[in-house]
């Protein structure tokens, strides 16, 4: 079996970090060489999550809506390393899981702010620096809900399928570049957002593993590991000829 890319030199930024998608990300670019710069609003969670990375881990709290917050993690990666090789722009929230007509003005203008304008600002700060040096690769986190609607998380689907969007006409705007830009599109990940989202739809109530998964043709829920590997992919050389593409992790769901 051939071996993995090595991401070995490179350097990556991975917004919300400390999550089950981002925690498993971090650790494997830094498994694969890269030094890792480890972005997250929640610090105690930030600082377990780095815990046991490499030295050259790089933890910085700042939250991805406040435009101060992420032009400031830039720089200080910038002036650290020089660089910037690889961006993971990966945090998110879920919101409130409720139909349309009693879904809260204030969380459904929360979602997307962090989950689109959150992902506008790294995009926008990071961008630069990459198209100067020309080259390096941006993944974003959409989700199979930015492909299809979705019942009772309508911010939530509304603010992928604005990610993807975002996604796509960064890719165009890079053409002239070797800056790559594409997207994630996780399906049910074994998760705290997924456990969230579910029981949200049942009044509550915990939901057995086996109705969670009917409609994925995998049979299973997703690991947070399979998306990390994902992203990996799109991070490296192998990907060269990647752009502009949403790539779903989703065991077949979308498939039909």
């Amino acid at each position: 079996m051939a071996e993995p890319t090595s991401l070995s030199g490179k350097v990556a930024i991975v917004t919300g970090a400390a999550g089950e998608i981002g925690l498993a990300t971090i650790r494997l670019l830094a498994e694969r060489g890269a030094r890792v710069v480890a972005v997250d609003r929640d610090a105690d969670s930030l600082k377990r999550a780095t815990a046991k990375l490499p030295a050259s881990t790089l933890p910085i709290v700042a939250d991805v809506t406040r435009e101060d917050d992420v032009a400031s993690y830039v720089q200080q990666v910038t002036d650290a390393a020089g660089r910037i090789d690889i961006f993971f722009n990966n945090a998110g929230i879920e919101g409130d899981i409720a139909p349309i007509t009693n879904y809260s003005l204030d969380t459904f203008r929360r979602v997307l702010d962090v989950n689109v304008v959150g992902v506008f600002l790294g995009m926008k700060y990071v961008l630069p620096v990459m198209t100067a040096q020309n080259s390096g690769s941006i993944i974003n986190t959409a989700s199979i809900a930015g492909m299809m609607g979705t019942v009772n998380i309508a911010a939530y689907s509304a603010s992928k399928h604005a990610v993807i969007g975002l996604t796509k006409s960064a890719a165009l705007e890079c053409v002239q570049t070797k800056v790559r830009v594409n997207c994630v599109c996780p399906g049910l990940i074994d998760s705290r957002m997924l456990s969230a989202i579910v029981t949200g739809r049942n009044d509550g109530s915990p939901v057995p593993v086996e109705k969670a998964v009917d409609r994925i043709p995998a049979r299973r829920l997703g690991r947070a590991s399979e998306v990390a590997a994902v992203v990996a992919f799109l991070a490296s050389d192998d990907a060269s000829y990647v752009s502009g593409a949403a790539y779903p992790v989703d065991g077949g769901r979308t498939a039909g």
